[in-house]
This record gives structure tokens, sequence and C-alpha cells, in this order.
């Protein structure tokens, strides 16, 4: 039996890495992503260039994909950055549009360029890697957690569109995960004096909240769960912190979640936790 064709954005490290290797190991023939194409180890899958805030990029990389192999059969639009704790107003327009830049519209340039392909095939998976923040509040993370609101709704109305074509779309939405997704991490770029502490105290829970996170395998699995799914789901939370925040949204009383946020990023008491040693 001939291998699916996959592709994984964002595969030189973390999760898409951790994605691409166990795809290459479950039979898929995967060609993983990144700006600057094959660089370092050897990896069990093929690395391309491919920068998702270029049309011209991706449909490049897309061509050459399909030059190859003729089909293109899963797509894993993992790659993003985030910015580190702030508060809303604290990263300009200019900064928000370039996260969006990536986060989102990265997403939807690769769904419109690789979705002519399988509605000529008639089948395909689109697996887009969300974040539980996409499903809950996140407090000084506004516009991390606004690009991945924005996955959340644009995966679900394209999986209405796309499904009497043969092509289904999910969204996986990982918690916190010990990845070096701290590494591209933005600061933000409008600091304002009054919110220093509450800064320097959510970076400091964040800190030992993405130590303590879960492996990238296991939202590997998770996205390999996905894409072999006979009647795959819209969305899947992936890791224990996931899956029980997910529970909460969904059957949690508003005001209960809205205490739970609270108590959880102790943020009636992050002037003290921020002038803690």
């Amino acid at each position: 039996m001939k291998s699916k064709i996959a592709i994984v954005t964002g595969a030189s490290s973390g999760i898409g890495e951790a994605t691409a290797e166990l795809l290459a190991n479950s039979g898929y023939k995967v060609y993983g992503t990144s700006r600057k194409g094959a660089q370092g180890a050897q990896r069990p899958y093929k690395m391309i260039a491919l920068d998702v805030n270029s049309e011209e990029s991706i449909e490049a990389a897309l061509k050459e994909v399909i030059q190859i192999e003729g089909r293109i059969d899963l797509v894993v639009n993992n790659a993003g950055f985030g910015v580190a704790p702030g508060g809303a107003e604290e990263s300009s327009i200019e900064q928000t549009k370039m996260i969006f830049d990536t986060n989102f519209f990265g997403i939807v340039r690769m769904t419109r360029a690789v979705v002519p392909y399988m509605r000529k095939q008639g089948e395909g998976r689109i697996i887009n890697i969300g974040s539980i923040l996409g499903l809950i509040p996140a407090p000084y993370m506004a516009t991390y957690a606004a690009t991945k609101h924005a996955v959340e709704g644009f995966s679900e109305s394209l999986d209405h569109e796309l499904r009497t074509r043969g092509i289904r779309v999910s969204v996986v939405e990982p918690g916190y995960t010990n990845t070096q997704f701290e590494a591209n991490t933005l600061e933000v770029d409008a600091k304002v004096d009054e919110y220093n502490l509450a800064r320097k105290a959510l970076a400091k829970l964040i800190k030992i909240a993405v130590a303590g996170g879960d492996d990238p395998k296991v939202v590997a699995n998770v996205v390999r769960k996905a894409a072999n799914a006979k009647h795959p789901k819209l969305r899947y939370a992936a890791g224990k912190l996931a899956c029980r925040l997910s529970f909460l949204r969904r059957f949690a009383p508003a005001a209960l979640v809205d205490i739970g946020i609270r108590k959880e990023l102790k943020l009636d008491s992050l002037e003290k936790i921020a002038n803690q040693p």
C-alpha cells in the first residue's frame, strides 16, 4: 500500500518535529517545513523550505511535493510563535498584526494553497495546531489567545465547507508543552509601567508551567489519532491540563470558569508573586 503524503509546518523543533517524526515512523511519507529548509541532523522525514508568511513560498513548496508525489493527503499547520505575558495594551498594532500574520493568516494561506489539490483528489485531511487558550480566557496573553480563537472559528467553519468534498478539518488543542517555544516568544513592544509586576509574576508562573508541561510527543500522538480517525472529531484536547480545561469550558457554569481562571493564574495576588525571590 502506498504511503500517505503529509506536510508538517514548523517541523524543525518542538511539536512540529515530534509530529513529523511520529507520522514518518507510522507509515506516512512526511515533508517537514521551516523557513530555512533542510539543516542540521538527519531526520526520518525530508525538510523543505516554506515560509507561512509568503504565498509564493507556500505555492512553491506545495508544487515541489505535488511534482514528486502527485498528491497531498495531510497537512498539519503547526508553525507559529507566542508573546511573553503582558497587558493587551502592551502590544502595538504592528506587533499584533505580525503575530496574527503567522499564527492565523499562515494557516489561511496554507489552506488556500492546499485545498485545490485536495478537492481534485476528492479527499484530504487538515489538522491545525491551536491551543487550549483558543477556548478559554487568557489574561495577559490576550493577543496570542485571540489568534488561537481565530484558528478555532476558522477551522470549524472550514470543516463544514469541505466535508462534502471528502476533506476533514480538525484542531488539536495543547496546554502547556515542554518545548523551545519560549525561544520563539516575543516580548511585548509597548510596555506600560503599571503592568510591570503582573508581567514579572506571570512570567514566573508560565516558566514553571512549561517546565512541567507535556512532552511534545503527547501532542504528536493526538495529531496522529486525528489523522488516522475514520470519523475525525473537530476538536482534540492534548494533555491532562488541556483535557481538564476543555471539559470545564464545555460543561461548567461561566461563573465557575471565571473563578477558576483567576485562581489558576493567581490574578488577585500577582504583586506578591512578583516580589518573591
